[in-house]
């Protein structure tokens, strides 16, 4: 218990020093009744810049009401006991936790498949599943172990939505401009054609310590966004495939979905946002009067 008290005093601390940091650059949502979610990836390290990190993403919630959270992974480092989910999650999160967001994770490199038994994870004990919020569907899927049972079970899942969005998330990125680790090309030549086949918009990936907007790829967002307590300093290496990039402190990202409209803001462990913008869902065209007397 008195080992309990003090992790909790420190994580007190750790949220008040943070709290003093620069004023937040976040922009209130567009609607009232629109999707609003955080997307962070990469964050079980119980250390000091995740409680940072997560003490700017309460203070945005007062800004940004978002009423549950994506994960891409690696939700865990090191051990995995009683006391380290309380560490690197229930502590650092506990406001978000008890003003009611839910959290909805994926699996990476350094989570034990277990994980998808923990209750806030809302993964029901599948390693893959989806969700719905509003017009999207969401597909939470494990990279580390794409196998023909998952490929089968997505191609199914993408076909039966029949929401106006479509939005995949997990650990490892199909693009990427990480030094380290860079693109999953393997994993993309399995995962894109389902992608492209059933109208998916916006990926999200972690996996890199660090943030990065990809230019569309074959008319499909890609996000890397694995700078949630970790961080690799400098190892972007900007591409022709780059966007925006962000190698220099730990970032998270808040997204609304209003109607057609997806707009996303990426902000710092500081507060500070480093980028934001917005993606337009493509609706088919309308039938011509030709097409039309034929149906």
């Amino acid at each position: 218990m008195t080992r309990r008290l003090s992790q909790l005093a420190v994580a007190v601390a750790w949220v008040f020093v943070a709290d003093r940091a620069l004023a937040q650059e976040v922009s209130p949502p567009s609607a009232k009744d629109s999707v609003q979610f955080l997307a962070i990836g990469d964050t079980g390290t119980g250390d000091r810049t995740q409680y940072e990190v997560a003490a700017q993403m309460t203070k945005a919630h007062a800004v940004f009401p978002f009423t549950f959270a994506i994960m891409m992974g690696d939700n865990m480092y090191g051990t995995e006991r009683t006391k380290d989910y309380e560490k690197k999650f229930e502590i650092p999160y506990k406001a978000l936790l008890d003003a009611k967001v839910e959290f909805y994770a994926s699996l990476g490199n350094h989570d034990d498949p277990n994980q998808r038994m923990y209750k806030p994870f809302n993964m029901n004990g599948e390693r893959y599943y989806t969700f719905k919020k509003g017009n999207v569907r969401f597909f939470a899927l494990d990279s580390n172990y794409f196998d023909q049972a998952q490929a089968n079970w997505l191609e199914k899942a993408l076909a039966e939505s029949t929401e106006d969005w479509k939005i995949c998330f997990f650990h490892h990125p199909l693009y990427s401009s990480g030094g380290r680790h860079g693109s999953e090309t393997d994993l993309r030549a399995q995962l894109e054609p389902l992608f492209l086949k059933h109208g998916v918009q916006v990926v999200f990936a972690g996996h890199e310590h660090f943030y990065e907007r990809l230019k569309p790829q074959k008319g499909i967002h890609y996000f890397v966004n694995g700078g949630g307590a970790k961080l690799r300093s400098g190892d972007i290496t900007k591409t022709s495939m780059t966007a925006v990039g962000y190698d220099t402190d730990r970032s998270y990202m808040l997204v609304e979905i209003a109607g057609d409209v997806l707009t996303f803001q990426t902000l710092t462990r500081s507060g500070k946002r480093v980028d934001s913008g917005s993606i337009r869902r493509p609706t088919p065209p309308e039938p011509t009067s030709s097409q039309a007397s034929k149906q």
